[in-house]
């Protein structure tokens, strides 16, 4: 028996919620931290599952469940507590635009096309904030800039190899997770359904 609307709306927030306990699960159990001279940073895999929540729930509630679930983490870890609200920010933002790139609100059919471009957007974009921010951290500090970009070169390698492995790894999880869910979600955007 298929879920009628009300039933498919709770199973959406259902699922929106889910993936941002997905996220803040992944990063805490499946990371590597490396310290830099610019602070920790860490190899993780939960930006794939920041880049799958903007392909499957659109960007508003793709960039909640993105940002709900790694500024808990931040929130919870002493050495990022104090970034958490930062944190939400960069990922929200990550998980809207791979969301509006993706998922557009005329969209009914799944486009590799799209997701791979809203994928790459928005992990070029977190890259460029999260680099950002971490330059600014330390000239704040007293850094000059070309010390505190040097300091950040650590950051930036690192970043950019999370940001590959999570455009791959969401490419290759999108197709069997849109077909499993497709059934059960509504499309959403602005809060009207499809």
């Amino acid at each position: 028996m298929k879920p009628n609307l009300k039933q498919k709306r709770l199973l959406y927030y259902v699922f929106a919620a889910l993936m941002s306990a997905m996220i803040f699960v992944t990063t805490y159990f499946l990371k590597i931290p490396i310290p830099t001279p610019a602070g920790q940073t860490m190899l993780k895999v939960s930006n794939i599952l920041v880049l799958l929540s903007g392909m499957l729930f659109g960007g508003i509630f793709g960039g909640l469940s993105a940002g709900i679930g790694n500024g808990l983490y931040d929130l919870l870890d002493p050495v990022y507590i104090t970034s958490a609200p930062l944190t939400f920010a960069k990922f929200f933002i990550m998980g809207l635009v791979c969301g509006l790139i993706s998922n557009p609100k005329n969209s009914k059919e799944l486009s590799m096309k799209r997701n791979a471009v809203g994928a790459i957007s928005a992990g070029a974009v977190y890259w460029l904030l999260y680099i950002t921010e971490s330059i600014v951290k330390l000239m704040i500090t007293g850094s000059a800039f070309s010390a505190a970009a040097a300091a950040c070169a650590p950051k930036m390698i690192t970043s950019g190899i999370n940001q590959i492995v999570a455009i791959v790894g969401s490419l290759l999880l999108i197709t069997p997770l849109h077909k499993a869910l497709k059934n059960y979600l509504p499309k959403y955007h602005n809060g009207n359904e499809k």
